[in-house]
């Protein structure tokens, strides 16, 4: 089982840059990490993976080009840096821990799953 604990979220402006942490606790070699974002009102929706095994990286069409996602294995800390947010990117977003590595949008694949931290972008 692997613990995660979501950082960095705030309050910003259309425009601004943001980057949020995701920090893994536990037993964590080997496992996918996918961020995902729920906005009031509505499902929880994919965002973006990384896989452990050949760090490739997925990205939903909303946010492809605007974000991305990194990790530090050193640190056990996965990053989603988001660029040139909007009004549509606000929610919490929540990282989870896929322990077969898939890299997948599903979020039923994920096993284990942070509390989530906040992103609001008004002006």
């Amino acid at each position: 089982q692997v613990q995660l604990v979501e950082s960095g979220g705030a309050l910003v402006r259309p425009g601004d840059s943001l980057t949020l942490s995701c920090t893994a606790s536990g037993h964590t070699a080997g496992y996918a990490t996918g961020w995902f974002r729920q906005a009031p009102g509505k499902g929880r929706e994919f965002v973006a993976s990384i896989r452990w095994s050949d760090s490739r990286t997925y990205y939903a069409t909303s946010v492809q080009g605007r974000f991305t996602i990194s990790r530090d294995n050193a640190k056990n800390t996965v990053y989603l840096q988001m660029h040139s947010l909007d009004s549509e990117d606000t929610a919490v977003y929540y990282c989870a821990a896929d322990a077969l590595d898939r890299g997948s949008d599903a979020s039923a694949e994920y096993a284990d799953w942070g509390q989530g931290t906040q992103v609001t972008v008004t002006s």
